[in-house]
C-alpha cells in the first residue's frame, strides 16, 4: 500500500502539478472591528480557504498581517459570535493588499470550519447533511477528561456503554462492531479487530472542535459511518503560541439508595497540559505536544466478597483502580523550497489500568458492584504514529498522502490477552476548478491492513487473524447560481477476513443544498452504507463465569441506505442569535446485527447464557431531530450560549417472524426471531433504543463569572431480549451460594425515563487563570441505560485552568 501510494502521489506531481520555487512574497493586511461597538477584535482568525495551515491571527489592535506566495487565493475572516466573512485576492510579489471589515455577529456556530465532515471548506449551514459543532470552550469547560461524555451532550447521540448511537442506528453491543465511524485528522481512530472507539486515546486538550456528522457518511469516510460519523480536529499553533495546563481533583458520592463499596474517599484527580510553539524564526515549522494523567478508583467496585460457585473470586475493592496516561506531538513543517509543500508527523502513546465490569452484582444493593466473573482488570497499551505530506498547487489543487500505524495490547486478569496492529494508508486530491466556477472534485484511495493475536478469538482456529480493507471513492460537488449546492459521491470497497471471505460492495451518495432566502437552506440527502463483521463478532468466545460470549462465523455484512430532509434557519430576537435546525430522517437496515442474550451452548458447560452477534433480517427507523445554537450578547460583560436539541425515532423490525437462530432455553429450544425473543413485541420497536431524548446546554457569564447547566433525557426503554428475563429465573431456580441475576424488578418499576443533570460555575482570576467547580450527575441519581449496567453516580471535581 505505501509502495502504490508513493507512486500515485509521484504520478500526479509530475502531471500538470508541478513544484515551483519560493520567489517572494506579497501581504495582505488590515484591521477586523465588531461592527456594532467599533471594537478590534483581538485574536481573531485570518487563513485560506484551500489551506488552513496558512494564516495568522489579528493583535490587540485589530491589525493582521499575512504573508503569502504570489496567486490567486481566497481568504476566510472568522471569530467568535461573528459571521465569518470571505475575500477572493490576487497576491502580487511585492504588493501590499489591504482589508479592513467591519464584522458582523451572528451566531457564534459560524466560525466553525467543517472540513473534514464534507472534504470541502463549508459555513454549517452550508452543509448536506445534519452536522452539529462543539466549540474547545465547551469541552473545557465541562473538565472533560474522556470525550464520550462531551458527545452524550449533543442532540440525537448516546454513547451507551461506549457504543455511539446516532438516531438510534444501533443497540447496545459494548462498543464492538461500531456503525458509527470516528475519525481524528482524516483518519480512523477505530480499534480494526473489535470495531470498537478507545475514547480515552482522543486528546481532549487539543481538539480545536468536534463535528458530529447525522446521516449518510460511508462514501467519504468508510465501513463504519452506516448511521453517522464523529469528526475529531486537532489543533496546531496558527499563529497563537501558547502552553496550558489544566488540574483537577474531586470525588464520587455514593447515592444513598445503593452500598457505597469504597472506603474513605473515591478520589478523582488529574492533570493535563499542552504546549504548541514554532521552532524556527520563519513560522514555517510548528510543534504541539500534550497529555494527560487521570487517577481514580472508578465507580464500579468488584463483587460482595463471598465464595461462589462460579467465576474468580479474588478481585477485591482495593484492587480497582481506574488510571490513565497518555502523552501526543503533533510536527508539521512548511517547505520554504518548494511553495505549498507541508509534511508533519504525529503520534500517540496511552497506558491504561482500569476495571472492566460487564453487569452488576443486583439491582438494589449490589447497584454499583460487578457480579462475580463479571469484572475484569486489563492493562492496556495503545499508540499510533501518523507520517503525512500535503501539497497545494499554484492552481489550487491539494494531494493528501496520510498513513496511520496504530497498536493496541490489551492483557486481562482471566489470562486472555489481545494483540492488534494495523496499518492505514490514503491518497487524496481536490480540486477547485476554475474554468467551472463552483465546481469541486475529491477523489481517493485508501487501505487497511488488520493483524489480531489473541486468544479470545481462537474460534477461527488460531489465536492469530488478519483483515484487509482497500477502498475508492470520489465525490463531485457543484455551486449552480451562489444558491444551489449539489453534489453526488461514489465509493467501492473490498474486505476480505483471513483471506477466505472476500465482500466487494459499491456505495453511493448524493444531495442538495438550497438557499431559500437569507439564512434560511434546505437540504435534501440519501447515502448507501455497508459494514463488515470484524474479527471479534465472528470469533470472540469468552468464559465470564455465568455469562458467555459467543462466536458465530457464519455473520454477513449488514448494508444500508439513509435519507434526510432538513432545513436550517438562521434567526436573530433582540440580542439573541442563531440557528434552528429541523430534519426528518429515513433508515433502512438489511441483515441488521444485533447483539442478543440467549443460551447458546447446548450443555450449559462453557456458559450459561450470554451474548451473541447474530443477523436479524431488515429494520427501519424513521424519525424527527431538532436542534438549537445560538448566542446572546449584552454588552461587553455579559453573553448566554445555548446549544440544545430533541431527537424522536421510530425503530422498527421489518421482518418479525424471521428465525434467525436458535437457542437452548432450558425451558426447551427456542427458535429466535424478533417476536419470540423480545420483552415488548407489540409495535416491533428494535430493542436497546430510546425513542426520545432531548439534550441542553445553558451557560451564562457576566463579567469574570460563568454559570453553566446541562440535562440530558432519556425515555423508557421500550423493548430488550426477553432471555435477560428468563437468564433471571434460571439463577434465581439454582439456589444455594448461585447468586441470581436480578433486573426484571428494575426495568418494571424504574425505567419510566432518566433526566439527568450536569452544572458548573466558573471565576477568571484574570485572562490566563480560571477556576471552576463541575458537578456531573448534580442530583445524585442512581439510574441505568442498558441492562445490568450502572451509570455513574455523582461526582464534584475543582478544577484549575490556566495558560502561560
Amino acid at each position: 500500500m505505501l509502495r502504490y501510494s508513493i507512486i500515485l502521489f509521484l504520478l500526479f506531481s509530475q502531471v500538470g502539478f508541478s513544484f515551483s520555487q519560493e520567489k517572494g512574497k506579497g501581504v495582505v493586511r488590515g484591521l477586523l472591528t465588531d461592527k456594532e461597538t467599533g471594537d478590534p477584535l483581538i485574536g481573531a482568525n485570518i487563513y485560506l480557504k484551500n489551506d488552513i495551515t496558512l494564516g495568522t491571527t489579528s493583535d490587540l489592535n485589530g491589525n493582521y498581517k499575512l504573508e503569502i506566495a504570489p496567486g490567486d487565493y481566497e481568504i476566510a475572516f472568522s471569530y467568535t459570535g461573528m459571521k465569518v466573512e470571505t475575500r477572493k485576492v490576487t497576491v502580487i510579489e511585492g504588493e501590499v493588499i489591504e482589508i479592513n471589515l467591519n464584522m458582523l455577529p451572528f451566531s457564534y456556530e459560524f466560525d466553525e470550519i467543517t472540513i473534514s465532515a464534507g472534504k470541502y471548506d463549508q459555513r454549517p449551514e452550508q452543509l448536506m447533511v445534519s452536522t452539529e459543532v462543539i466549540g474547545k470552550a465547551v469541552i473545557q469547560g465541562k473538565n472533560t477528561t474522556d470525550i464520550s461524555t462531551i458527545l452524550n451532550q449533543v442532540p440525537g447521540v448516546n454513547i451507551l456503554d461506549e457504543e455511539p448511537q446516532i438516531r438510534g442506528g444501533s443497540g447496545f453491543t459494548f462498543g464492538v462492531g461500531s456503525k458509527v465511524a470516528v475519525i481524528l485528522d482524516d483518519m480512523p481512530m477505530i480499534n480494526a479487530s473489535a470495531g470498537k472507539p478507545d475514547w480515552r486515546l482522543v486528546p481532549v486538550e487539543n481538539i480545536k472542535q468536534v463535528e458530529v456528522v447525522k446521516g449518510p457518511g460511508s462514501v467519504l469516510t468508510g465501513s463504519n459511518a452506516m448511521s453517522g460519523a464523529i469528526f475529531f480536529r486537532n489543533e496546531y499553533v496558527g499563529g497563537n503560541p501558547r502552553t496550558k495546563v489544566s488540574m483537577y481533583t474531586g470525588m464520587y458520592i455514593a447515592p444513598e439508595k445503593a452500598q457505597q463499596w469504597w472506603s474513605g474517599i473515591n478520589y478523582i484527580t488529574g492533570l493535563s497540559f499542552l504546549t504548541a510553539q514554532y521552532l524556527d524564526v520563519e513560522k514555517s515549522a510548528e510543534l504541539v505536544v500534550s497529555g494527560m494523567g487521570n487517577f481514580e478508583k472508578g465507580y464500579q467496585g468488584a463483587p460482595k466478597p463471598g465464595d461462589y460457585p462460579i467465576g474468580e473470586n479474588n478481585i477485591s475493592d482495593s484492587d480497582i483502580k481506574d488510571y490513565s496516561g497518555r502523552l501526543n506531538f503533533n510536527f508539521r513543517k512548511q517547505s520554504q523550497k518548494v511553495t505549498g509543500l507541508s509534511y508533519g508527523l504525529n503520534g500517540s502513546l496511552m497506558l491504561e489500568t482500569s476495571p472492566m465490569v460487564l453487569a452488576w452484582f443486583d439491582d438494589t444493593t449490589g447497584f454499583y458492584r460487578g457480579y462475580p466473573g463479571t469484572v475484569l482488570l486489563q492493562d492496556k497499551l495503545t499508540y499510533y504514529i501518523d507520517p503525512t505530506i500535503q501539497l497545494i498547487s499554484q492552481s489550487g489543487n491539494k494531494h493528501q498522502l496520510l498513513f496511520r500505524i496504530m497498536g493496541e495490547q490489551n492483557e486481562l486478569s482471566n489470562s486472555q490477552y489481545t494483540n492488534t496492529s494495523s496499518i492505514f494508508g490514503k491518497y487524496e486530491m481536490s480540486k477547485n476548478f476554475k474554468n467551472i466556477e463552483g465546481l469541486d472534485f475529491v477523489g481517493g484511495i485508501s487501505g487497511q491492513g488488520t493483524y489480531s493475536n489473541s486468544n479470545i478469538y481462537e474460534a477461527a482456529g488460531s489465536t492469530k487473524n488478519k483483515v484487509n480493507n482497500v477502498s475508492i471513492y470520489l465525490e463531485l460537488e457543484k455551486e449552480i447560481m451562489k444558491a444551489i449546492t449539489f453534489n453526488i459521491g461514489f465509493r467501492g470497497e473490498y474486505y476480505a477476513l483471513n483471506g477466505a471471505d472476500d465482500y466487494i460492495i459499491p456505495l453511493l451518495r448524493t444531495s442538495l443544498n438550497f438557499k431559500l432566502m437569507q439564512e434560511t437552506y434546505l437540504r435534501v440527502s440519501y447515502g448507501q452504507g455497508a459494514r463488515f463483521p470484524t474479527i471479534a463478532e465472528r470469533y470472540i468466545r469468552t468464559n465470564l463465569g455465568a455469562f458467555g460470549v459467543f462466536d458465530n462465523p457464519d455473520l454477513q455484512p449488514e448494508t444500508a441506505w439513509n435519507s434526510e430532509i432538513g432545513i436550517k434557519q438562521g434567526f436573530k430576537f433582540a440580542s439573541f442569535y442563531g440557528f434552528l435546525d429541523i430534519a426528518g430522517f429515513l433508515q433502512e437496515y438489511d441483515n441488521t446485527v444485533e447483539y442478543l442474550f440467549g443460551f447458546w451452548d447446548p450443555t450449559y458447560e462453557f456458559a450459561l447464557a450470554g451474548f451473541k452477534f447474530v443477523n436479524t433480517g431488515k429494520s427501519r427507523i424513521t424519525g424527527v431531530d431538532v436542534s438549537i445554537n445560538g448566542q446572546a450578547k449584552w454588552g461587553k460583560n455579559q453573553s448566554l450560549n445555548l446549544i440544545g436539541g430533541y431527537t424522536f425515532i421510530l425503530p422498527v423490525t421489518l421482518s418479525p417472524d424471521y428465525v434467525f437462530a436458535e437457542d437452548y432455553n432450558p425451558g426447551g429450544a427456542t427458535e429466535f426471531s424478533y417476536e419470540t425473543t423480545s420483552v415488548d413485541p407489540s409495535n416491533n420497536i428494535l430493542k436497546y433504543r430510546f425513542q426520545n431524548t432531548f439534550k441542553i446546554d445553558v451557560e451564562y457569564t457576566y463579567s469574570r463569572f460563568s454559570v453553566g447547566l446541562s440535562a440530558r433525557y432519556f425515555s423508557r426503554m421500550v423493548n430488550l431480549d426477553k432471555a435477560i428475563f428468563d437468564f433471571e429465573e434460571f439463577t434465581s431456580a439454582i439456589g444455594g451460594k448461585f447468586p441470581p441475576i436480578l433486573y426484571s424488578n428494575y426495568y418494571y418499576n424504574n425505567n419510566n425515563g432518566n433526566l439527568i443533570f450536569d452544572a458548573r460555575i466558573a471565576f477568571e482570576i484574570n485572562e490566563k487563570n480560571k477556576i471552576s467547580l463541575i458537578s456531573n450527575n448534580l442530583f445524585n441519581k442512581a439510574y441505568s441505560l442498558r441492562p445490568l449496567k450502572a451509570e455513574a453516580m455523582q461526582n464534584v471535581t475543582l478544577q484549575y485552568l490556566g495558560s502561560f
